[in-house]
């Protein structure tokens, strides 16, 4: 057998140099320094004031109302959007499966708003929310239906962010979806047709597990996206009204000059329940999963 050398030994190490650098100074390097700081009392404006508090920051996170306040709402918030997201892009996903002219043009219309800047997306609902003069209003009166403050009551305003998440976002997963279902064999359809099996039960015992892995990808990353929402946030709510709106992103970023360790910590704490999180995911479900 032919001994390596020391170039054939090393290049593959080299060819990937490049992004595990990368990797490092982008994002294991800025996670290390964040727990770093999570343990100093560190003001931006005054450094002379920054001053080492062991696990000082921890324990006033677990005593302050607020946080379990914004905590609350980040889970609603993630609730929301991911069984929604999961449920309406199952469904256009269902419907659009055949490729038709038609199709393709639907699915390029409701991909068409994840593509948009959530800034842009954010504005336009806004105007469309507004109590006085937004167009959902208008239409609901025009109807004979009650209206809502939506973004100005605190009772309506998360689930208003809500729905513009998923509108934003429910193409790219429909894509994927169609992707999926479009790849299931047709013989396995026929055979179960051969067995005079109901629509539902094909769905529930064939098609359901055949595209497992996309759902559960779908799972994760929406998981993962939910708990870091903060620009729909920051551009339609301020977190208001009296904190209804103010997830775990936000609440940290409202940190951002005068307790950086504090916001440093509470960013630990975010990060730490989307590893268990995931980490629950990849347990429970994982097994469930069917990969042809």
């Amino acid at each position: 057998m032919k001994k390596k050398t020391f170039w054939e030994t090393c290049r593959p190490y080299v060819m990937i140099g490049p992004a595990m650098i990368g990797i490092f100074l982008f994002v294991i390097y800025p996670m290390l320094y964040l727990v770093y700081l999570s343990f100093f009392k560190y003001n931006l404006l005054n450094s002379a004031m920054s001053r080492y508090v062991g696990f000082e920051n921890y324990i006033q996170i677990f005593n302050r109302p607020d946080f379990y306040k914004s905590l609350t709402n980040t889970v609603i918030y993630t609730g929301g959007v991911v069984v929604l997201t999961m449920l309406i892009s199952l469904f256009f996903a269902v419907w659009l499966k055949k490729q038709t002219r038609l199709n393709y043009i639907i699915q390029a219309g409701i991909f068409t708003p994840h593509i948009i800047s959530i800034v842009s997306v954010s504005l336009v609902w806004l105007w469309l929310m507004e109590p006085n003069l937004g167009f959902l209003n208008f239409a609901l009166e025009k109807l004979g239906l009650p209206t809502s403050q939506w973004l100005q009551s605190s009772k309506t305003a998360l689930f208003s962010i809500i729905i513009v998440s998923v509108w934003h976002g429910i193409g790219y997963y429909v894509l994927i979806l169609v992707a999926a279902l479009q790849g299931i064999s047709p013989n396995i359809y026929e055979a179960a047709e051969l067995d005079n099996t109901s629509r539902f039960r094909v769905f529930r015992r064939i098609t359901l597990p055949l595209i497992s892995p996309q759902m559960f990808f779908i799972l994760i990353i929406m998981t993962i996206g939910s708990f870091k929402v903060f620009d729909t946030v920051r551009i339609m709510t301020g977190g208001g009204p009296n904190n209804a709106t103010n997830t775990l992103v936000y609440y940290i970023y409202g940190f951002r000059t005068t307790n950086i360790g504090y916001a440093a910590a509470t960013g630990v704490v975010l990060m730490v329940i989307i590893g268990i999180l995931t980490f629950i995911y990849f347990r429970l479900m994982s097994k469930k999963v069917h990969y042809q």
